[in-house]
Order: C-alpha cells, then sequence, then structure tokens
C-alpha cells in the first residue's frame, strides 16, 4: 500500500517537475499561469493533463494543434513514480523516506533541465543545498570529518549538521578547483558553476564521502556515456558540450537509492 502511495505521489511530483524543467530555465513563473501547449499557447484542459494517461491518449500530440509532447513529460513521470515507490516500499511513512524522497525529486528535475538546456537552476541546486543542510539537523548523518570541529558532546545532531556542511563546501570545492585548473590548461571553460552547485546540494544531503563517491561514478560514466553519444550522433568532440550535471544526477541517484535506500531493506 505505501508502495502504490509513493507511485501516485511520484506521478503528481513528476507532473510538477515537468512544469519546472519548462518554466526556470525560462524565467516563467511556475505557479502562474496554468499548464499551456507551447505551440499554439492554449491552454491544457485537466483531463489532458493527466500524468502519463493523457500523454498516451494523445498519441504525444497537442489536441488542438497537433504538435508533439516531448517525451520527456512522461519519462519524468515514470522516473518520479518509479523511485518514490521504491522508497516507500524500502523506507516507509518515516522521515528518511521523506528526504531521499525530496533528493531524488530535485536530481531528476536537474538531470532533465541540463540535458535539454545545459541550465541547472538555482532554485534546485542553492534551494537544494538549504533543504539537505536543514534535514541533516533533524536525520543525522553517519559522523566523519564533523568530529574534527565539533565535540562529541555537542551532539548528534551539530556533528550530522557539520557533517552536511563539510560535503557540501569540500565536495563543491574539488570540482571547482578541477574546472579552475582545466580552463588555465586548455583556456575554455571546461565545467559551470551549475555543476559547483550541484555537487554542492548532493554533499549537504549524503555527506563527504557519498559526494565524493558520486563525482567518481559520473566522471567514469560521464566519459564512457559521452564518447559513445558523440561517436553515436555523429558530433565533434570538441565542440559537444557534455551535460555533466545530467551525469551528477544519474551518479547520485544510483549512490543513494542502492547505499541508503536499498541497503537497510536487504539487511532486514
Amino acid at each position: 500500500m505505501i508502495g502504490l502511495l509513493g507511485f501516485l505521489a511520484g506521478l503528481l511530483i513528476g507532473s510538477f517537475l515537468n512544469v519546472c524543467v519548462f518554466r526556470l530555465p525560462r524565467d516563467l513563473s511556475v505557479v502562474a499561469p496554468r499548464s499551456f501547449c507551447p505551440g499554439c499557447e492554449r491552454m491544457i484542459a485537466w483531463y489532458d493533463n493527466i500524468p502519463v494517461l493523457s500523454f498516451l491518449l494523445l498519441r504525444g500530440r497537442c489536441r488542438h494543434c497537433q504538435a508533439r509532447i516531448p517525451w520527456r513529460y512522461p519519462a519524468v513521470e515514470l522516473a518520479t513514480a518509479a523511485i518514490f515507490t521504491v522508497i516507500g516500499a524500502s523506507l516507509g511513512l518515516t522521515l528518511a523516506a521523506a528526504k531521499y524522497a525530496i533528493f531524488s525529486a530535485i536530481l531528476i528535475a536537474l538531470i532533465a533541465t541540463d540535458f535539454e538546456e545545459r541550465i541547472l537552476p538555482d532554485e534546485f541546486t542553492l534551494g537544494g543545498t538549504v533543504v539537505g543542510l536543514v534535514l541533516a539537523w533533524f536525520l543525522p548523518l553517519d559522523p566523519e570529518l564533523g568530529l574534527l570541529f565539533v565535540p562529541y558532546r555537542a551532539g548528534q545532531r551539530w556533528l550530522s549538521l557539520t557533517d552536511s556542511a563539510i560535503g557540501a563546501v569540500v565536495a563543491s570545492g574539488a570540482i571547482w578547483l578541477l574546472a579552475f585548473v582545466y580552463e588555465k590548461l586548455r583556456h575554455r571553460e571546461g565545467m559551470g558553476l551549475g555543476d559547483v552547485k550541484m555537487i554542492a546540494m548532493i554533499g549537504a544531503f549524503l555527506g563527504l564521502r557519498q559526494a565524493l563517491v558520486t563525482m567518481i561514478v559520473a566522471s567514469t560514466v560521464g566519459a564512457v556515456g559521452g564518447l559513445i553519444f558523440i561517436f553515436a550522433a555523429r558530433k565533434k568532440a570538441s565542440e559537444y558540450e557534455l551535460p555533466f550535471g545530467s551525469f551528477l544526477g544519474l551518479s547520485a541517484l544510483g549512490v543513494a537509492m542502492v547505499g541508503e535506500v536499498l541497503a537497510p531493506w536487504l539487511h532486514r
């Protein structure tokens, strides 16, 4: 039952994420006006705005102008629903489930916006960093480097908040340094500040160790996946802008799901 609730909630949240993915890069409000077709700019009726189902019934086209609806819409909705289902089934109705549901939703939105627009909106990266720090107070991380700065007697919550802050600062600082060195050596930008902010958000949610694992996985997957895409699409490697934020997001999802969500369930 909890898994089913997670699936339904994921469909609804995924539908809202699609609004954010389209509007935030264009500096549009995510509240008003309500959903409209970018082709004919007509408002979308509620019965044409049901997650996944409406896309199938409309055969992926606007009812009025027949403009194609991107496959990103059902993909985001189904991905969010699937992940929420796993989180609900594994963690139940807990604060931990809420944390990883929020984290996953942010990552899915960032994956989509970076892949489509090569933009990582501050509303998700910087806003997500703040949310990660707040949740670290209520849902403590395992104490790691925080013990170097805060005495153990200060309490688990202060240690967790410190570890979350260290994860955000050190992970983002490391990736910024790599980008800085690359730019000095190659005389061109290799990574935008959006990626730096995104890894700060990941560090705030997961802590430094998991953030570093995410960076390693993303670099490997990005290099292999980027080369495959460049070869398949016949792009020039020197000109193609790799959506590294998308690979960061996919890697962070994998690290969080395997290491934090599924691990407790597998050890029951």
